[in-house]
C-alpha cells in the first residue's frame, strides 16, 4: 500500500531578505538558490522521508528543470512512473523571498502544473486500488483537484486537501469529497470570510467548513498551534517551540507528518502532533524540500519531547 500525492512540481527560486519589500520598493537582497519545490512535490518529498511508500501524480516540462525535478524526487524515495513530461510547456516555477524573520512572500508560474487535466486523473485511478490516502492541494487546475477527489471517493481513499495557494470561492461541490481539510490562518479566512486568530475563531471557522461537508477540519495557527474538529470530538495541539528560520514548505511538511502518522495507523490527535513536529522541523531550514525532515531526525525530536 503507499499514499499517493497528486499535484504540482515546481522549482522554487529563493531570494533571503533582510525584510519582505512593500510595493514598488526595490530590496537589496542577501543570497539566491534554487531548490525543488511545489506544494504537491514537497508533499510527496515529505512522506518519503518519513519511510511512507509515496507515489506522485503531475506534470513537469521538457526542460532541464523537469529532469532535475523528477531527479530529485526520486532521490528522495518518491515513485515518479507517473509524472508525465509536457513537451507544450516549461515546468512550474515559484518565485520566493525570504525575510531574515522567516515570513516569505511566493509568486507562482503554473507552466506544466497548469495543464494537468483529466488525463492525469485516469493515471491516478489505475494507482488508486492500492492507495490508502490521496493528497491534493490547490496549484493544479480546480476542476482537475475535483475530478482527483471524485475518483478517491469512488475507491474509498481517505482524501486530505491542503487548500492553498488561498482561495476564497472554492466550489461548493469539493468539500463533501474531502476528509480532512487542513488550512493555515490566511486560507481558513479565505474560505470562511472572517479572520481567524486564535482558538475561539479557529472553532468557528471549523464548524463552518464542518458544515459544508469536510469530515475533519484542521485549523493551522502558526506558533499559536493546531485546531482541529470533526462531528465527534474537537481538539487543540499547542505548536512545538522552534526558531523559525523559513516557513517555506512547514504546511507541507504538516500534511506529510499528519498523512503518514494516519497511514502507520496513529490516532488523529497523534496524527495532528506529528503533523505539528514535522512543520516545527521543516521551519528550522532554508528551502522547501531541503529543509523537511527524515525519519531519524522526526523521531528524535519526538522522543526528546516525551510525544509518542
Amino acid at each position: 500500500m503507499s499514499i499517493i500525492v497528486f499535484g504540482s512540481i515546481n522549482i522554487d527560486l529563493v531570494a533571503i531578505t533582510p525584510r519582505l519589500p512593500v510595493a514598488g520598493e526595490t530590496l537589496l537582497g542577501e543570497d539566491f538558490f534554487k531548490v525543488s519545490g511545489g506544494k504537491g512535490a514537497n508533499q510527496a518529498v515529505a512522506l518519503a522521508k518519513l519511510g511512507i511508500p509515496t507515489q506522485i501524480v503531475g506534470r513537469v516540462g521538457a526542460d532541464d528543470f523537469g529532469k532535475e525535478l523528477v531527479n530529485n524526487l526520486q532521490t528522495s524515495g518518491v515513485q515518479t512512473d507517473n509524472i508525465f513530461v509536457d513537451k507544450t510547456v516549461s515546468s512550474g516555477i515559484a518565485i520566493i523571498t525570504v525575510s531574515h524573520t522567516g515570513e516569505n512572500q511566493i509568486v507562482v508560474i503554473p507552466g506544466a502544473n497548469g495543464r494537468v487535466n483529466q488525463e492525469d486523473v485516469e493515471r491516478l485511478s489505475y494507482l488508486l486500488p492500492e492507495a490508502t490516502a490521496l493528497l491534493l492541494q490547490l496549484e493544479v487546475p480546480i476542476n482537475t483537484v475535483i475530478a482527483a477527489a471524485k475518483a478517491a471517493k469512488g475507491a474509498n481513499i481517505k482524501v486530505i486537501l491542503d487548500p492553498a495557494p488561498a482561495q476564497s470561492n472554492l466550489p461548493d461541490e469539493l468539500y463533501p469529497l474531502v476528509d480532512i481539510i487542513t488550512p493555515n490562518e490566511v486560507e481558513t479566512a479565505q474560505l470562511v470570510g472572517f479572520a481567524v486568530d486564535g482558538k475561539e475563531l479557529a472553532a468557528k471557522a471549523a464548524a463552518v467548513l464542518l458544515q459544508r461537508g469536510v469530515k475533519c477540519a484542521i485549523v493551522k495557527l502558526g506558533a499559536k498551534g493546531i485546531f482541529c474538529a470533526t462531528a465527534e470530538e474537537s481538539f487543540f495541539v499547542p505548536a512545538f517551540p522552534v526558531h523559525a528560520v523559513d516557513t517555506v514548505a512547514a504546511g507541507d511538511a504538516f500534511n506529510g507528518g499528519l498523512a503518514a502518522a494516519l497511514f502507520e495507523g496513529l490516532s488523529l490527535h497523534q496524527a495532528v502532533v506529528w503533523g505539528a513536529a514535522a512543520g516545527a522541523l521543516a521551519a528550522t531550514k532554508s528551502g522547501a524540500q531541503t529543509s523537511l525532515p527524515d525519519r531519524f531526525t522526526f523521531d528524535a525530536f519526538l522522543e526528546e519531547r516525551e510525544v509518542g
